[in-house]
């Protein structure tokens, strides 16, 4: 007997649908499954055999040829066993073939036993049954919440393939669909931080650094000795950044699921991804890849902050790889049967000692680094990279009578309002510019159009370039930071005093900086 079973496979971010067709014939004795599977698609047979056993079904002992259709897209996970052993059971008529067969995508991991194991990509195959018009999913009970979050759709999450056998025996009757209030979960857990910037005694001039940064989606880089609060002021980034759209909780949650990072307990991401890789981080793991494409750190911040901490202390490859998707904010793999894309839209912050020994321009300590070391240290960071990077600050130790004082610091909830307004002057002011939402991703043409300084701002401009020696690359990242900082002060001229302050978060560009 011959039959279909509805499937899916996750490609990227996105699945597409696959059909599993089995077909059972009385000559030979062989199991077969063809279709580009990978190995752990072509071991599912030997689960499939162990689950049917331990539910008192019988593996024909005939020919089984199993076909993954398309036959000519690879296919790769374990996420096949479950509609296969359906397949074979409905094929070799040890049950009866229902109408829902048609009408449901069926995925899910066997244990030997016939329990059935949490997938990845529920959300994404989720999405893309809906799409095709199938009337539901079913999937193993850990993936339910994950994929209830599609409207539209009914949701099924079940615990053994017997379960999945009953509903089909049943036409449906065994089991209820999960039912989840989407904007009662994102609306609930969007405010709640564990970092607050009201935790940070002092650091006025890097809160308003990373608040202007936050305002315009600029890329930081922190650069100070040791204790002075650089990582505590990174992780406090996504506290003053605003809320996710549903759209965006929905894009970065697919991410998240593909990759296999999701929690059963974790339905949505309802706040901003902050990512921190070791410095240790291979090329492939920051930007993703592999023989069965996986999105990397890179992706897995998309919407949200990457965090590269010690930023020196990376490979060179590993932070050359990342200037194509920071300034086209996606990542392409191609392989020989595959080309996957990535979204990868992030705000990069990193951090640094100034030195190997962390204490040049200490205040109280003295730098014990040799000759040169310092210049060496900071060469480490490419200038093609550098130049990605919009605001440069020295991070100074805090003075003691600022740790010890009792003042209200102000809190992110206060400064999110700030980003808040300033983010809402961008979006209305670069709302027919497509793939543009802050005044960091804008172009040499529209930085002409958009950034227009009067004549008092340009010889200001002119004369920082000269007297502080600050090279070429930095004019296009002073205007930038300057129409963010006017935005925070909702004047929709940029003044002298707005290019001023840009200027100052320039550090790095001056020569001679650092030895």
């Amino acid at each position: 007997m011959f039959v279909k079973i509805n499937g899916s496979s996750v490609y990227g971010v996105d699945a597409v649908p696959i059909t599993v067709e089995v077909n059972w014939t009385s000559q030979g004795k062989e199991y077969c499954i063809v279709g580009l599977p990978d190995a752990a698609v072509k071991e599912s047979v030997r689960r499939v055999e162990s689950a049917l056993k331990s539910n008192k079904f019988e593996m024909p002992r005939t020919r089984i040829v199993i076909n993954l259709a398309p036959a000519d897209i690879k296919k790769s996970g374990t996420a096949f066993d479950l509609p296969i052993a359906i397949g074979i059971l409905v094929a070799s008529e040890q049950i009866h073939p229902s109408h829902l067969i048609n009408e449901f995508v069926v995925m899910g991991e066997l244990s030997l036993d016939g329990e059935l194991r949490p997938i990845r990509g529920a959300l994404p195959i989720a999405l893309q049954s809906k799409k095709d018009g199938f009337k539901g999913l079913i999937l193993p009970s850990a993936n339910s919440k994950e994929a209830s979050m599609v409207n539209d759709i009914d949701i099924y999450g079940l615990n053994t393939l017997m379960d999945v056998v009953n509903f089909f025996k049943s036409d449906g009757n065994t089991a209820n669909p999960v039912k989840i209030d989407i904007n009662e979960i994102f609306l609930h857990q969007q405010m709640k931080f564990e970092n607050d910037f009201s935790e940070v005694k002092g650091q006025e001039n890097i809160k308003r650094a990373l608040e202007i940064a936050a305002s315009g989606g600029h890329n930081v880089i922190l650069i100070g000795p040791p204790g002075a609060g650089k990582t505590m002021l990174a992780k406090r980034l996504p506290s003053i950044l605003p809320p996710l759209t549903l759209e965006e909780a929905l894009e970065s949650t697919k991410i998240h699921s593909v990759a296999g990072k999701l929690s059963e307990e974790t339905t949505l991401i309802t706040k901003r991804p902050f990512r921190s890789p070791h410095h240790t981080i291979s090329d492939a793991a920051l930007v993703g890849g592999g023989s069965s494409p996986q999105p990397g750190e890179i992706s897995l911040a998309h919407n949200g902050v990457l965090f590269l901490d010690e930023l020196p202390e990376f490979k060179r490859t590993v932070l050359e790889v990342m200037r194509q998707p920071i300034e086209e904010r996606k990542v392409s793999i191609s392989r020989t049967r595959m080309a996957i894309d990535f979204p990868a839209s992030f705000m990069l912050i990193a951090s640094m000692n100034p030195c190997p020994c962390g204490y040049y321009n200490h205040p109280e300590k003295q730098c014990t680094c040799p000759p040169g070391a310092v210049t060496k240290y900071l060469n480490k960071i490419s200038g093609p990279l550098l130049d990605r990077i919009d605001i440069h600050v020295e991070v100074t130790p805090v003075e003691f009578s600022h740790l010890t004082s009792s003042a209200m610091q102000e809190s992110s909830a206060v400064i999110r309002k700030r980003v808040i307004e300033a983010r809402h002057i961008q979006e209305i002011r670069f709302k027919h510019k497509k793939g543009i939402y802050a005044n960091a991703q804008l172009g040499s043409s529209e930085l002409k159009k958009i950034c227009i300084l009067n004549t008092e701002s340009q010889s200001l401009i002119k004369k920082a370039m000269e007297q502080l020696n600050l090279s070429a690359r930095a004019y296009d990242r002073i205007l930038k930071v300057s129409r963010t900082i006017a935005d925070l002060d909702k004047c929709e001229e940029i003044k002298t005093q707005h290019v001023a302050e840009a200027i100052h978060y320039r550090n790095l560009d001056r020569e001679g900086w650092g030895g």
